[in-house]
């Protein structure tokens, strides 16, 4: 017998790739008669996602009831995470769901713990939710956390359990990426490509863009770097990584970078590249202290 067709397909590859609003669009083409009861809350699970990476946290917060499923209770926990800098209850609240016999082990929920928990930097805390897998998100978040721990080894590891699952998929071929760009070397090229494939078959995202200027750069093509990320601002002048991306390639081409970063402040003012920044900076002035 032949399976059942994915109504989710399109709708999870849109925003795997970052494309949030054809995302949202494609929601209303997933009508709910034509879904599982699980894909239905899977179905809203990705379009609120896709509204909180578009930056409406609000509506996302105002949309989902107290009645909500489990998994969309958890989605607008981290748009109230997210909106409010890191407010702690969120996490006393992630906690309590996580304890839970009845709900815990929801990947959904995991899957937002997990990302909650790397914000935080606690890595150990994010693993203890994620690791058990139970979807491809879950592996792939994996992979991003292990690397931000500096643990390619680690990130190998899940990256190959994600390929013996589906080589094909969507996310696997975004961790070999995101792996190949870490181990850097040959491996630059075969990021590189992996991202030129995905811009001939996908609309050209911020994410996509990003990463084919991260390979550029590793290849010490700046300039052609600094166009794509000229072209990811163009598609959203508060993303986080674009701005983050182009502090650095002015910085390597000779331009001043001073307007990129104070866009990085105010759209995000808790941005690992602006702390890092803010801390060389404080050091550097307590030294000329010194030396008067």
């Amino acid at each position: 017998m032949a399976a059942a067709p994915d109504g989710l397909f399109g709708l999870r590859n849109s925003f795997h790739v970052g494309a949030y609003q054809a995302a949202i669009t494609g929601s209303q083409s997933a009508p709910s008669h034509a879904l599982s009861p699980d894909e239905v809350v899977e179905r809203d699970a990705l379009l609120y996602r896709s509204y909180i990476a578009l930056g409406s946290h609000q509506l996302v917060i105002d949309e989902i009831g107290p009645r909500a499923a489990t998994p969309l209770q958890a989605v607008k926990l981290l748009a109230t995470y997210l909106i409010s800098s890191g407010n702690k209850s969120v996490i006393s609240k992630l906690k309590e769901l996580l304890g839970d016999a009845a709900v815990g082990s929801n990947p959904i929920l995991r899957l937002v713990a997990g990302t909650v928990f790397m914000h935080e930097r606690d890595y150990a805390e994010a693993l203890k939710h994620t690791n058990s897998g139970g979807s491809m998100e879950l592996l792939a978040l994996n992979v991003q956390i292990y690397l931000l721990m500096n643990r390619p080894d680690h990130a190998e590891k899940q990256l190959r359990v994600m390929q013996q699952l589906d080589e094909d998929h969507t996310l696997t071929q975004l961790a070999n990426a995101w792996v190949n760009l870490v181990m850097g070397g040959s491996k630059i090229r075969e990021a590189h490509l992996i991202f030129q494939d995905f811009s001939e078959k996908y609309p050209a995202t911020c994410m996509i863009l990003r990463g084919k200027a991260q390979c550029l750069m590793h290849m010490g093509k700046f300039e052609e770097a600094e166009g794509l990320l000229l072209e990811s601002l163009n598609k959203d002048a508060k993303d986080a990584e674009t701005l983050a991306n182009l502090i650095v390639c002015s910085l390597s081409l000779g331009k001043p970078a001073s307007r990129y970063l104070n866009q990085l402040k105010l759209a995000h003012p808790e941005h690992m590249l602006v702390k890092r920044m803010s801390s060389a900076g404080d050091s550097f002035d307590r030294a000329c202290q010194e030396m008067t």
